[in-house]
């Protein structure tokens, strides 16, 4: 097969395909690039093992990847804002900006967003993708394409820490040490969180978060959410201000209320069940705030700030290296729990 744009799809749940497609031209108001790194999520594994993720069903083929960097090789018409050889960071949802959430500054609840490697939308695990110009961010020379990638599960951190409020001072809770666990450890305490604590089930993803700068971790053994909530103010020393669940698991959820002081504020990041039972009296008396995230808004310029500034390291994430032609083995890799981040390499070498 010759390798024009190779192309990793999805085509059914646990069918991925390795295909060579035409390349793609850029539109008005779009560049075409040339991928350089494309970094596996959770949601991209979910799609590949089980075809779904809630009301998000792949019922026709679908190109993967949505962390993602590259260097511009075309410019479609009215583009001024990039040229050819602009190393870039791609945001990958397109909203439609003219809705009252586009409006109002919350365009990642755009009813119309149009989402990488989510049905119907393609993704851009290949070697050239096309997306609209205005929300690819250039790299400066000193920030990798590698931590361009990066920039989209930081933005959740970045996102997930606004909505928390979190400030000089505070101490925070995170439960969950996954990779998103991790960039909200980083992005709270560059903000000024005077302790965090991470909570998990798996001692090496504690012990990473504790090179990451964690002050304190705290390994989950008890099914009694109360048990490891008082296990955590122990820990702290006194209840969390502000709490950021990234698990998903109702357990660990209702953990995150009893462990958060009274005015505190609890954020939902983690997605697991639907329904979930929570100690919701409990948390109204308390006037605990509980709120939710979806992916973010207005976050890349800042999380690339951060980046370029020195004020996070996100290189060390990045534990597992693969090449385009190694997508399946990479995918392998993700579903088996390996490592942090796996980052696939989609240059031509």
């Amino acid at each position: 097969m010759t390798d024009v744009n190779l192309t990793a799809i999805l085509y059914k749940k646990d069918d991925m395909r390795l295909e060579d497609l035409p390349v793609p031209e850029p539109k008005e108001g779009e560049v075409q690039i040339s991928m350089a790194n494309v970094g596996i999520c959770g949601s991209d594994v979910h799609y590949w093992t089980h075809g779904e993720i809630g009301d998000f069903i792949v019922k026709a083929p679908m190109i993967l990847g949505h962390e993602a960097s590259g260097v511009v090789s075309k410019v479609g018409q009215g583009v001024t804002s990039l040229k050819l050889g602009d190393r870039v960071a791609i945001e990958p949802g397109v909203p439609c900006r003219v809705c009252k959430y586009c409006k109002t500054g919350r365009y990642n609840l755009c009813l119309d967003m149009a989402f990488c490697a989510t049905p119907p939308y393609h993704g851009n695990l290949a070697r050239f993708y096309t997306h609209a110009a205005d929300f690819c961010y250039k790299l400066p020379d000193h920030v990798s394409t590698e931590e361009g990638a990066l920039l989209e599960p930081l933005s959740v951190g970045v996102h997930a820490c606004n909505r928390a409020n979190i400030g000089l001072g505070d101490r925070v809770l995170i439960c969950g040490a996954g990779p998103i666990g991790l960039v909200n450890l980083i992005t709270a305490k560059s903000r000024g969180a005077a302790d965090v604590i991470i909570t998990d089930i798996d001692e090496k993803r504690l012990e990473f978060a504790r090179q990451l700068g964690a002050n304190y971790t705290l390994k989950v053994t008890s099914r009694d959410p109360r048990v490891t909530a008082q296990q955590i103010e122990e820990t702290l020393g006194q209840p969390a201000d502000k709490t950021i669940e990234c698990s998903g698991v109702a357990s660990s959820i209702r953990t995150a209320i009893f462990a958060t002081a009274s005015g505190g504020c609890v954020v939902l990041v983690g997605l697991g069940a639907a329904d979930v039972e929570l100690p919701i009296v409990n948390a109204a008396v308390r006037e605990v705030d509980i709120r939710g995230i979806f992916r973010y808004v207005n976050c890349y310029p800042t999380a690339l700030s951060m980046v370029a500034s020195g004020q996070v390291d996100v290189k060390p994430l990045i534990t597992h290296r693969f090449k385009l032609e190694q997508s399946l083995d990479a995918f392998e890799a993700a579903k088996r729990g390996e490592g942090v981040k796996i980052m696939i390499n989609c240059e031509r070498k």
